[in-house]
């Protein structure tokens, strides 16, 4: 019998680590308003969704065929999110131009966030997983 990646792991802290960028959000919402873009929320939010759903994509499989497929799920994973990525900013812009560079700004800071996030986890469980 083979081993699962643990998803339930993974989902428990994506959910604690997007409480925390969504606290951080508010915070700098209330400390610089002019600046910080009302859609903080929906940003960190559309992470937390699209960061879950492409880890699935990635942790499904079982061990033995995680191992070989791993790569072309990840390769998988990252161009879902890059179009998601894009088709959501690309929405926001156009329907709020106001917005648009403090949306744009603090999406890219939250998406580099995430990124790193998703490293240091695969990274720590692909050791857990190998001893």
């Amino acid at each position: 019998m083979s081993q699962k990646i643990p998803i339930k792991k993974f989902s428990f802290r994506i959910l604690v680590f997007s409480v925390i960028i969504a606290g951080l959000s508010l915070l700098f919402q209330i400390i610089c308003p002019k600046i910080a873009s009302p859609a903080l929320p929906f940003i960190v939010l559309f992470f937390m969704i699209i960061t879950l759903f492409t880890m699935y994509i990635v942790l499904h499989d079982d061990k033995a065929k995680a191992e070989k497929r791993f790569v072309s799920n990840y390769l998988l994973s990252r161009i879902i999110k890059l179009i998601s990525c894009l088709l959501f900013v690309v929405l926001y812009v156009i329907l709020n131009r106001k917005d648009a560079w403090n949306f744009a700004i603090a999406f890219l800071v939250i998406y580099f966030l995430y990124s790193i996030f998703e490293v240091v986890v695969l990274k720590k469980e692909n050791q857990e997983l190998s001893k």
